[in-house]
């Protein structure tokens, strides 16, 4: 099937192999094909290379590599973290996916870290960048200043902690001290 651009389609059709248009807005790639993810009308950018779908009702909240997202660590398996992403900076409308992301140790900050547990712990929040999507799992980063821990609990009272300094977090209850990546926007 050769889609045009105005084509009504509709989520999961077809409209190109990779290789020939990349995925715009409203689609998306799924194992060498480009997809559609929403209802609406097909625009083929030639000049691009690039195949997106107009939504008449307006797109849902799907992610793209440099979003920036809100998420839980989930659990620490030996290099990654695993992270269930909540939503999107910037909007409030909710996400059109349940996302599950992880967090290679390479890709946390740009210093080196022995331990992913210096940088990350088991429900804390986060802010991260996304740098890869692959259906609906994504790879994040939080190298940035602005990417990191936004709010944790201590490990041992789970009162909110505080930050120390830009490597630390202090627990106020219980003066207990933690090693976390900590974002600029920290929430005290």
């Amino acid at each position: 099937m050769k889609v045009n651009s105005g084509d009504f389609v509709m989520p999961g059709d077809f409209l190109s192999v990779s290789e020939q248009f990349l995925p715009g807005d409203g689609a998306y790639e799924d194992d060498g094909s480009v997809r559609s993810g929403v209802p609406g009308n097909v625009n083929i950018d030639n000049n691009q290379k690039e195949i997106s779908v107009i939504s008449k009702s307006g797109s849902p909240n799907l992610l793209k590599v440099g979003d920036i997202v809100y998420g839980e660590i989930k659990d620490l398996r030996g290099q990654r973290a695993l992270v269930t992403v909540y939503s999107k900076k910037g909007t409030d409308r909710q996400l059109a996916l349940p996302y599950m992301a992880a967090i290679h140790i390479s890709q946390v900050t740009l210093a080196y870290i022995d331990r992913l547990s210096d940088a990350f712990r088991i429900g804390d929040l986060i802010e991260a960048k996304v740098v890869k999507i692959m259906g609906d799992n994504l790879d994040l980063n939080t190298e940035d200043p602005g990417c990191g821990v936004v709010k944790a609990m201590c490990t041992k009272c789970r009162a909110f902690m505080k930050v120390d300094n830009s490597e630390e977090l202090y627990c106020p209850n219980c003066d207990r001290k933690e090693k976390r990546k900590i974002s600029e926007n920290y929430d005290d």
